[in-house]
């Protein structure tokens, strides 16, 4: 484990960062209000996700759905429409069951606290100290990746930050220096220092508002800090999806196991046939029982946290037995991976298609 190293007095930490975020922070929407709901909806859609990506998706959101109880009366299909291309779509679905216990059970007002948070779906100890510090200037310590890697720096902290005692090492690191006066402030101060500042490649060390107090820094190891466990090996996944198009409708089935995509619409599919396409072909005539081989209609790759899905598209006139089938014109209000949806418009499947 690595040694840790904090000053027993924080102030000159929370003053230098404070002074910074005054005078560097971005200009983003959630930091403009203290409304509870409004700030859980940004940490929702920003776990797993950039600023830039997912601002547009937050200001969508809170114009269709500018309170907690507009979310929790909102069918799940267009939440998840309207959630395509964040992707890690439990998120989606956990969103919506915190919603509806927030109106349900404490009468459409978020918990105040820490613990209460907790209880909710989707919300972990990060999320739960950002929602109660932000919005309710409770003092408990947000520590996500930015924040994990700015205090393993400045500290010194040689141990793994994503394994054994390294997540709680972090964390009492992060209380330690919490500026209590302030907690809200302070732990959006650290982590933008994190996104803008002391990122993970070529730190920008010289501008840096701690760099005087930096163990990394001092000792010329910012590229070695953080240390973080080896990810697991990224896994391939082969899909075979086949598109039935008869009388202006296509196939499609609503994916419900405990998977990824779960309670999105995709094609029929097959998984695990062989890389030979002639022989995938083969293997999809005789499942689906077609009287003629389908029709190879182009491949994609989806990258996924640890898995690549090697997806392959092919196409019949032919109608599939228990598969429901949706208009054309249709298609564009139900929820599709965004893989899905990208092939869709690339081969142009609209009301004008004609197989």
């Amino acid at each position: 484990m690595g040694k840790l190293h904090a000053e027993k007095n924080t102030s000159p930490f929370a003053t230098a960062l404070a002074e910074w975020f005054r005078a560097a922070a971005r200009d983003l929407p959630w930091r403009r209000t203290r409304d509870p709901y409004r700030i859980w909806l940004s940490e929702i859609i920003l776990q797993q996700t950039r600023v830039e990506q997912g601002l547009p998706y937050y200001e969508k959101f809170v114009e269709r759905y500018p309170t907690v109880k507009h979310l929790a009366l909102a069918p799940d299909d267009e939440i998840f429409r309207l959630w395509e291309g964040l992707g890690y779509y439990r998120r989606a679905q956990n969103m919506l069951r915190a919603a509806r216990i927030v109106v349900e059970k404490y009468a459409g007002r978020f918990p105040s606290s820490y613990d209460e948070l907790l209880k909710l779906p989707g919300i972990g100890p990060y999320t739960a100290a950002a929602v109660a510090s932000f919005a309710f200037d409770e003092a408990v310590a947000v520590v996500d990746g930015n924040v994990a890697r700015v205090l393993a720096r400045f500290s010194g902290y040689a141990g793994a930050i994503n394994t054994g005692s390294g997540p709680k090492d972090l964390q009492a690191l992060a209380d330690r220096f919490l500026d209590r006066r302030h907690p809200g402030r302070h732990n959006q101060a650290v982590m933008e220092l994190g996104a803008l500042i002391c990122t993970p490649r070529n730190p920008r060390c010289e501008i840096c508002p701690l760099k005087t107090g930096c163990r990394a820094y001092a000792e010329g190891r910012t590229g070695e800090l953080p240390v973080k466990k080896a990810a697991r090996p990224v896994q391939n996944r082969r899909m075979d999806y086949l598109l039935s198009i008869k009388d202006g409708r296509l196939s499609v089935q609503k994916r419900t196991a405990n998977d990824i995509w779960q309670n999105l619409y995709q094609f029929p599919l097959l998984e695990g046939l062989p890389e030979s396409r002639q022989q995938a072909a083969r293997r999809l005539q005789m499942e689906f029982g077609l009287k003629k081989i389908p029709v190879w209609a182009g491949e994609a790759t989806h990258l996924l946290t640890h898995r690549r899905l090697l997806l392959r598209f092919w196409m019949t006139a032919e109608k599939l037995d228990g598969y429901e089938y949706v208009p054309l014109d249709r298609l564009e209000g139900l929820s599709f991976p965004i893989v899905l949806r990208r092939f869709l418009a690339g081969k142009k499947i609209s009301p004008n298609f004609e197989f």
